[in-house]
């Protein structure tokens, strides 16, 4: 399978669309006010409108009620729903059961236990997203430019697919593949020049660096190399 390469924090018609233009898969968009990415229902219907059937629209929520969800589905109308906060299970079901989308659960990694609630998710999840944990001190739980200790997944049985998240950025992503063996990628701060600012050739950069891996792996794993 292809490597999944997904550009998170989105925010305006230009890095958009170097996004889409360079080959991401999946286009992420935040939906949480903290968040120096948060993005208007009203700039979420245009960036919708522009990604429609280019790349799969990711709305990202932290800890989102019905309501909030509802007018983020009805904006961007996204083909995956991604969950960052302290989501449980059920109310992993309960978002899946009442908006019939896709659910990306996020799960912040620092140790090998951080790991113990992914059976409970992997059974309801479509997809999992490991993620640096935040500092303590942190306001918001992503995008924050922090990289976790990839051989924690080291052993890992997982039979969703799953991406990996947390400092990625071109001259790490080859490594991060490598390590883990995930099926995708995902940057945000990466490929920005100031928080929330993202920069063009950064963002084409970092897909490039992310084909290059896949490709490598793609002939490792077959004994090429």
């Amino acid at each position: 399978m292809s490597l999944i390469v997904k550009i998170c924090g989105l925010s305006t018609r230009e890095t958009l669309g170097v996004a889409l233009d360079a080959g991401a898969d999946m286009v992420g968009f935040v939906f949480f006010p903290p968040s120096p990415r948060h993005l208007s229902l009203e700039t979420a219907r245009d960036l919708g409108r522009q990604a429609k059937g280019r790349a799969s629209k990711v709305a990202l929520t932290v800890d989102a009620d019905d309501a909030t969800l509802a007018n983020i589905v009805e904006a961007l109308q996204p083909d995956i729903l991604q969950l960052h906060g302290g989501e449980t299970v059920a109310r992993l079901r309960d978002i899946k059961q009442k908006f019939g989308l896709p659910v990306m659960k996020a799960i912040a990694v620092e140790t090998p236990a951080d790991l113990a609630p992914l059976p409970g998710y992997a059974a309801v999840a479509d997809s999992i997203l490991f993620d640096a944990r935040a500092p303590k001190e942190a306001t918001r739980p992503g995008g924050l430019g922090a990289v976790f200790d990839w051989h924690v997944l080291d052993n890992l049985d997982l039979k969703l697919p799953f991406l990996v998240s947390g400092g990625l950025h071109a001259e790490n992503v080859a490594q991060a593949v490598r390590i883990t063996r995930a099926g995708g990628v995902d940057v945000s701060s990466g490929v920005e020049r100031a928080p929330g600012v993202k920069d063009a050739e950064m963002i084409r950069a970092f897909i490039r660096a992310a084909r290059a891996a896949e490709n490598d792996t793609t002939l490792t794993t077959a004994g090429v190399r």
